[in-house]
């Protein structure tokens, strides 16, 4: 159990960070020095809450999920990227990408809530999040299953980063999305396994170009719900019932899509905010079946 604490010990140095307050102006009234006050105390509250609470529960799921064959031994393992002979043709590593890229970009949603800038929001989540993927994978490394993978902490980094510039920079993140599409595999039914993170054979991940980002574009009624996607998934890896029987294989994906967030707000949720607000968020990260035409390459 002391390892699982691991975690908990490298999100709580974030803290410091979390804490920046400015200096108190001596000369105001003691009245608004006491709500100032009473505010940056709301401030910390509210922030070491989030924290403690991701930290938390990300140690607790790990524990359940992932860490059950501890080892007294630190394991390194290196996995490789994109080959077709890596454990799951490099999909697990966009999986890693992705995750990070999520909840970095929740985590600053969380940060402006407990009452931080945008900008400060945005870096608070950055280092959270860096902080907390190297705390996995070091609780990985003492695995016997996992071991401290390399690729992965780039991986998740990466992530990170992507999910810092999008929201530090609105004009970008008006132009681009890093989507996943998922439907269960056929081999996943076939197990009775409907898990969609391990399910790397029903997942594809999109990076997409939306045209509504482009002024000219998203003036016009019909070219600004198009979008060009381009992306990577892979077949027959996992789940498996290690036979060997399934054949493997992994795709890179081009094509159109359509900016489905965008057409429900200009129709269906044109008058109402909060379903607005829920499809704006749910579709930002996720690619619904049926709403992109891509071109399978399979290499």
């Amino acid at each position: 159990m002391k390892r699982y604490l691991i975690i908990l010990g490298l999100i709580a140095s974030t803290y410091v960070n979390a804490g920046i307050i400015s200096p108190i102006n001596l000369s105001i009234s003691k009245q608004t020095y006491e709500l100032e006050n009473n505010y940056l105390n709301l401030k910390s509250n509210h922030t070491n809450l989030l924290i403690s609470s991701v930290a938390l529960g990300t140690a607790l799921y790990g524990a359940t999920a992932w860490w059950g064959d501890s080892s007294t031994t630190f394991k390194i393992r290196h996995e490789g990227w994109f080959d077709a002979d890596t454990p799951n043709g490099g999909a697990d590593k966009l999986g890693h990408g992705y995750s990070f890229y999520v909840s970095t970009r929740l985590l600053k949603k969380g940060f402006e809530w407990a009452g931080h800038g945008s900008k400060q929001a945005a870096k608070l989540a950055g280092l959270t999040s860096a902080v907390l993927s190297v705390g996995v994978e070091i609780m990985d490394g003492l695995t016997d299953k996992y071991g401290f993978s390399t690729e992965d902490v780039i991986m998740n980094l990466s992530g990170i980063g992507m999910g810092v510039f999008l929201e530090s920079y609105p004009k970008w993140d008006e132009l681009f999305d890093f989507r996943l599409k998922y439907w269960p595999s056929d081999d996943a039914r076939e197990l009775n396994e409907y898990d969609p993170l391990a399910d790397y054979s029903g997942q594809t991940y999109l990076f997409i170009m939306k045209a509504s980002g482009i002024p000219a574009l998203r003036q016009n009624t019909f070219s600004r719900y198009l979008e060009l996607a381009v992306g990577y998934g892979t077949r027959g890896y996992q789940p498996t019932d290690g036979t060997g029987r399934q054949e493997i294989s992994r795709h890179l994906y081009y094509g159109i899509s359509v900016n489905l967030s965008l057409l429900l707000n200009d129709t269906v949720f044109k008058k109402n905010s909060i379903y607005k607000n829920i499809s704006e968020n749910l579709l930002e990260y996720l690619q619904i079946p049926g709403t992109s035409l891509l071109v399978d390459h399979k290499l």
